[in-house]
């Protein structure tokens, strides 16, 4: 399943570098757990609904919005008692509304926009790490192999039909560096299409794709 969180207005500017800030009310949020020392069966948006200022950063004067996903529903239910005592983001925002959203049939569905960039990275040598992109003939065969990791995690019977591509039709694709504790990481902007059995699109769906995204990386809408 997956929340949707509403918050109130921002106060004054919150920095378009907030993706950091962000991870720290999740893990407020969590609390206590294994979850921050294993692969990353979660997965969240950014925040929906910001109004750029030039270069000070985001105004959120109607509240924002995002949404957090689990593959194991149990912990929705913690975060959600957790949010209810500790509602405060950060700016000044507030929580004042959380719903629940039911997993949906994705049996009809292959294409996928984003709520969050997608980041794509693998250890080179000992002290490079390449970050790749759309433009990457490798891109898509990594995603489906950090899928497929985290089914086999997650107990989940392998997908033999699965196949995730970005979808180089879509004409406003763009890459973004995100700086999260002081590396800059490539993320992509891309939807992707998604092929395989309905169970395997809705993991996708709750996970997300790619690295980090329990960093706020890769959540699907």
């Amino acid at each position: 399943m997956r929340i949707h969180i509403k918050t109130t207005p921002s106060i004054g500017i919150v920095p378009y570098d907030y993706q950091q800030r962000l991870i720290g009310v999740l893990h407020k949020w969590l609390g206590e757990n294994n979850l921050h020392d294993l692969i990353s069966l979660y997965s969240y948006s950014w925040l929906m609904n910001g109004e750029g200022k030039g270069k000070e950063g985001l105004s959120f004067n109607k509240g924002s919005e995002w949404f957090i996903s689990f593959y194991d529903d149990t912990y929705l239910k913690k975060i959600i008692d957790t949010i209810l005592k500790h509602p405060e983001v950060f700016g000044g925002m507030k929580v004042k509304e959380v719903f629940i959203q039911e997993n949906p049939d994705f049996t009809n569905q292959e294409v996928f926009q984003l709520a969050s960039p997608i980041l794509i990275k693998r250890n080179i040598t000992e002290d490079f790490e390449k970050h790749y992109t759309f433009n990457d003939e490798e891109s898509n065969a990594l995603m489906k192999e950090t899928l497929l990791h985290k089914m086999k995690e997650a107990g989940l019977e392998q997908d033999d039909t699965l196949e995730i591509a970005f979808d180089l039709s879509y004409h406003k694709r763009k890459t973004k560096k995100v700086n999260i504790h002081g590396i800059g990481n490539i993320a992509n902007y891309c939807p992707v299409i998604i092929k395989g059995k309905p169970e395997t699109k809705l993991f996708a769906w709750q996970v997300g794709l790619g690295n980090c995204t329990g960093s706020g990386f890769g959540s699907l809408k």
